[in-house]
């Protein structure tokens, strides 16, 4: 059939304009970690500690090569039909100390890639931090320390100053649960400290560094715009037990009110800020600092969901004599019968990406936001490479679409939602996991120098894009 025929067979159309793309991030994809002058991140430090953690020993060095690959790799991204693309710029690449003099070759790295982009008529989104902390800065406490936020103000004002002619949407941060989490509380990222009061140190630096750099962008005047990525992950209680619910409302100031009321609304959710009173957690706060987080609120919100949090009420008190964690207050709930992505052990629940939308709307203002990440990672993918060579991956075609018709039905009730980013255009390096799981739209061989090959699901994707539905 020709294109206007396959016109009329669209069942889900999107709005005009709607973002068509991917995601990646500088650390797990540009490789090069030591070239061109980059200085060390915690990655590339806690690689040479301790390789024993990362996925047969694959470390950051070499990662996709999209540094020495990027126009090879833009051109299929607009092949396959992206009109966007979100990246990240390294800090430590940019600024091999976190601070000082700014590296000439990253200026110039990162204008060729933006360039190339826009030549292609795919929009730069850029994101200023991607879990890939300077190890100098590290070195003096990471975001525990103020002048770690002041250094990073530096940064992304140099950032801005650069790049911000031709870059018109910027993201302070992604997932900046995900350190919390990783290095202050479960011993998953650098530096792989348990302590809760550092962990609220360490977040409550983040959100004050995000609202820092928003209020650094507006002095600027440019004319662009910039958010912030938070993972959101709905809490869902196991039943409407008062108890299960009260554990479901815990869990969802932990882990989702704890960045989304003060990057959007300015404040800090109630009753998390009574528990950290209550347990004696609360961060040190200098004088106007609330007043920086007030005023300097996010234009946009990027939104990651991958899965949902099932919670009930606690079952037995931990032993006290544990390290005090959020899960004081909750137990985890696996739900009969549900749908598992089994490589990674993730339920899939398709529905939670209209709720956290329809959340969006009715209590932040209906915020301009997007799916800025969503994805399906599968181990062992070469199982499913066709004679021709190209993978088939039907299953992530299915996750896709199926979420994909939550987000249209949110847009249909007027969620203020631009576009649909999967996670993430190529197989890149996922941090611990290294190259366990696979994401992309496209294939990355690592046995044959990094060759691309596109899968099945970024041929559906570009017929998604053309026809801005399906």
């Amino acid at each position: 059939m020709n294109n206007q025929e396959r016109e009329t067979h669209v069942t889900y159309k999107f709005p005009d304009g709607f973002w068509w793309g991917s995601a990646a991030s500088a650390t797990q994809t540009e490789g090069a970690s030591d070239v061109d002058g980059k200085g060390k991140n915690i990655w590339d430090h806690w690689y040479e500690l301790e390789p024993n953690r990362f996925f047969d020993g694959v470390g950051p060095e070499k990662t996709s090569q999209f540094y020495y690959k990027y126009k090879e790799d833009i051109a299929l991204m607009k092949q396959i039909g992206h009109n966007s693309f979100r990246m990240s710029i390294s800090w430590a690449r940019l600024f091999p100390e976190g601070t000082g003099d700014i590296n000439p070759k990253a200026v110039e790295f990162y204008h060729n890639v933006i360039d190339e982009l826009i030549a292609n008529d795919i929009e730069p989104f850029v994101g200023l931090f991607h879990f890939d902390m300077p190890l100098a800065m590290q070195e003096i406490g990471g975001w525990e320390s103020r002048e770690v936020v002041d250094a990073y103000v530096r940064y992304v004002t140099a950032c801005f100053e650069e790049f911000g002619g031709k870059v018109k949407k910027w993201f302070t941060h992604n997932e900046p649960i995900v350190p919390v989490e990783g290095g202050y509380l479960y011993d998953f990222h650098y530096p792989n400290i348990v302590d809760f009061k550092k962990a609220v140190q360490v977040a409550y630096h983040t959100i004050l560094s995000s609202a820092k750099a928003v209020e650094a962008y507006r002095a600027l005047s440019q004319d662009g715009q910039i958010g912030i990525v938070l993972n959101l992950t709905p809490s869902y209680p196991r039943s409407q037990n008062p108890a299960d619910l009260k554990a479901a409302r815990i869990c969802d100031a932990f882990f989702n009110r704890s960045f989304l009321d003060p990057s959007v609304k300015g404040t800090f959710p109630e009753d998390l800020v009574e528990i950290l009173k209550e347990k004696g957690f609360m961060p040190a706060i200098a004088k106007g600092d609330l007043e920086t987080i007030k005023n300097n609120t996010v234009d946009i919100l990027g939104v990651n969901y991958y899965q949902p949090r099932r919670v009930k009420a606690k079952e037995s008190m931990p032993h006290p004599d544990s390290p005090f964690m959020p899960e004081f207050y909750f137990d985890y709930y696996e739900m009969p019968g549900r749908k598992m992505n089994r490589h990674r052990g993730w339920e899939i629940y398709e529905k939670g990406i209209y709720d956290i939308l329809s959340n969006l709307k009715e209590n932040y203002g209906n915020i301009e936001c997007f799916i800025s990440e969503n994805g399906m990672g599968v181990e062992g993918e070469e199982k499913f490479r066709n004679a021709e060579g190209m993978i088939e991956d039907d299953y992530r075609i299915d996750f896709i679409r199926e979420h994909l018709k939550w987000v249209h039905k949110a847009a249909s009730e007027g969620s203020n939602v631009k576009g649909y980013h999967l996670w993430t255009f190529m197989d890149n390096w996922s941090w611990s996991n290294a190259y366990k799981n696979r994401y992309g739209f496209v294939s990355v061989n690592l046995d044959k120098d990094g060759e691309r090959s596109i899968k099945k699901s970024g041929y559906w994707i570009q017929e998604v894009s053309k026809n801005n539905g399906f």
